[in-house]
């Protein structure tokens, strides 16, 4: 029997793309008001102002003008792709990492599941402060000697780096792009639910790396053979490591006191880039060529990136996004609290599909879900975690999910391979977030 080829991740969003153009036909076009808000500065939606409006037509010339215009629009992240996976790969190539990674599995040879804990929770820490997702794309040479090393399977070792990250997110009370974002879009205090979210980002956050850790383990027998003697680790390689890391910390720094963007993060790994290669004793031109051949590798990432924001950019053509919302928050109104809630979530977990920005979902839904929770006497902050939750969780496993979708191809791993072997995690994680919403209603009645 034939097997059957899972199909390229190219095709898939190109899929999308096409899907998406195809929805534009379909599905009726309509608009609602928006107006600018003192609290955010952003545009939010007008409740009760939706209306249907006259179909534009999406050419099928405007869907193919869509994938580069979606690159483009995505350039400045591609760019932080190129100049951050270049860096990575010149630290590679001075063989500071594998010396690095040796002298850790050697230093953890028999408490391999604390490094992992570690590993999880510095990652979970990174999504709840900076919703930390492209920046591991470069990451990738990184996760894949870590996975060899330790003989752990390449997906679990990506589920306790970019998966705690998206879960990290989804559970934190300080995401700036999520849920801080989303409090001020209610009106709520920032501080408010600090406790709640706290306990069920302990929970989550627990639950995740047990089942990553669990299940990534390797089937066969541990032998004699991990235990090894590391590479000996010179000034030169202790002075890239330290570089290295001391640049993750910068960015943090950057993202969360100065508003970095991405253009600052891009400019600075360049610089720890070329300066690794050098005190690598690379040379000039040899830092120049190996930096060169890591664009190379992370070219393909970045472009996955660019046709993401394509699908968004075909159904904004066609104005069915503010249609797709409208249809599936209008029959919530009329359910009793606990199923209109966890009715929220779903809606949420569908409608980032077609629209993967999470700063662009809690400013396009927030506004709309809150006069819904007012009207059935809930708690506005169940509005805002439903929203928090169903956006990160669905960041794991959608498609149009463009940083998703490059970190697992850089990783080598296919994306049928990558849902598989999270599915079973990821719904019981999921469960999770239902519970507390169940809690939550009582929590802030």
């Amino acid at each position: 029997m034939k097997k059957i080829t899972f199909p390229h991740p190219l095709i898939i969003l190109v899929g999308f793309v096409l899907l998406s153009w195809v929805f534009t036909f379909l599905i009726p076009s309509g608009n609602y008001e928006r107006k600018p808000d003192e609290l955010t500065g952003r545009e939010v939606v007008v409740k009760g102002s939706y209306e249907l409006i006259e179909k534009p037509s999406v050419s099928f010339q405007e869907m193919l003008m869509a994938i580069p215009e979606g690159i483009i629009l995505g350039g400045d992240i591609v760019v932080l792709i190129l100049l951050i996976g270049g860096a990575f790969y010149v630290v590679e190539k001075t063989g500071a990492l594998q010396a690095g990674v040796e002298a850790l599995i050697f230093r953890f040879q028999k408490q391999q599941n604390l490094l992992l804990i570690f590993l999880s929770l510095g990652f979970s820490f990174a999504g709840a402060t900076i919703a930390m997702q492209e920046e591991i794309i470069a990451m990738a040479p990184i996760l894949i000697i870590l996975a060899k090393n330790l003989r752990m399977d390449i997906r679990s070792i990506i589920g306790l780096t970019l998966g705690s990250s998206l879960a990290g997110a989804a559970f934190s009370p300080i995401n700036p792009f999520n849920s801080l974002l989303g409090q001020q879009l209610a009106e709520l205090d920032l501080s408010e639910g600090l406790i709640f979210r706290m306990i069920v980002f302990i929970i989550g956050i627990g639950l995740w790396t047990f089942l990553m850790i669990r299940n990534g383990k390797s089937k066969e027998p541990v032998t004699a053979s991990i235990k090894f003697e590391p590479s000996p680790i010179g000034w030169r390689h202790s002075l890239i490591l330290f570089l290295s890391l001391g640049g993750i910390i910068v960015m943090g720094w950057g993202i969360t006191q100065h508003d970095w963007g991405y253009n600052e993060m891009s400019s600075l790994f360049f610089v720890i880039g070329i300066s690794c290669g050098l005190i690598g004793k690379l040379g000039l031109n040899g830092t120049a060529k190996t930096y060169s051949e890591g664009f190379g590798e992370m070219i393909f990432a970045g472009v996955i990136v660019g046709l993401a924001r394509s699908v968004y950019l075909v159904l904004e053509k066609g104005k069915i996004i503010d249609t797709v919302i409208y249809s599936l928050f209008t029959p919530l109104e009329g359910l009793p609290d606990l199923v209109a809630v966890n009715g929220l979530f779903l809606a949420q977990c569908l409608i980032h599909i077609p629209v993967p920005s999470t700063s662009g979902q809690n400013v396009l839904t927030i506004p709309l879900a809150v006069p819904l929770m007012d009207l059935l006497g809930i708690s506005r902050q169940l509005a805002v975690l439903a929203t928090q939750y169903a956006v990160s969780m669905m960041d794991m496993i959608t498609p149009t999910n463009g940083g998703m979708m490059a970190v697992v191809a850089a990783a080598g791993v296919k994306f049928n391979d990558w849902i598989r072997f999270i599915i079973k995690s990821w719904l019981a994680v999921v469960g999770i977030c239902l519970l507390s919403l169940i809690i939550a209603l009582i929590w802030f009645h």
